[in-house]
């Protein structure tokens, strides 16, 4: 069985951020000539501290990244990290990156929308699994950084698909559910989708 393709994704999503932080994040999506761009902010209080962290991700018709501008308030102010990739190599702030070379995605800390690029790139067939490294950029500090991660798609219900997901690096596995965009509806200790 082969893959499935998405629905055109929405123009506006939001996300509840819940457990792991108390906050909120809003995305605006609008079509490229050769592919899409995702504009999004999330707020949130976590361990106490308030930070936001606002994103412009650039991704081509096979939703692999080309750009993406991220930058946060916290305590020590204002911060802006620029990735730039082609070919599977990186450029981080206009400078090469060969630990981040065969990257195709960018997952921030900060949002649970990230999660939804690999997914649409991948386009995998239910039972199917596959490595997707990504580019990481902590909330914190924007240090940026590879992250290992892996998605298998088991079976859904209808207009849902699901994915166990792992990143090894933090320990963590999850089942995250997505919608017939392929935007995240459920991931689970982190966010769900409210909009």
């Amino acid at each position: 069985m082969a893959g499935l393709a998405f629905d055109k994704p929405p123009e506006a999503a939001a996300w509840r951020h819940l457990d792991a932080r108390d906050g909120f994040e809003v995305l605006q999506v609008s079509s490229l000539r050769d592919g899409w761009r995702l504009h999004g902010t999330t707020a949130a209080v976590e361990d106490g501290v308030a930070w936001a962290v606002r994103y412009v991700i650039q991704v081509d018709e096979r939703w692999r990244t080309r750009t993406a501008r991220i930058s946060h308030l916290l305590d020590g102010g204002p911060g802006e990290v620029t990735l730039e990739q082609a070919d599977g190599r990186w450029l981080v702030n206009g400078r090469p990156d060969p630990g981040l070379d065969g990257c195709l995605d960018v997952d921030l800390e900060s949002s649970a929308m990230t999660n939804t690029l690999p997914v649409h790139r991948l386009d995998l067939a239910e039972g199917a699994a596959a490595d997707a490294p990504a580019v990481y950029a902590r909330a914190a500090d924007l240090a940026v950084g590879r992250l290992e991660q892996t998605y298998a798609r088991v079976a859904g219900g209808p207009g849902r698909q699901r994915y166990d997901y792992a990143a090894p690096a933090f320990g963590f596995t999850a089942l995250l559910v997505y919608d017939g965009s392929g935007f995240v509806v459920d991931y689970p200790g982190l966010a769900v989708r409210c909009a």
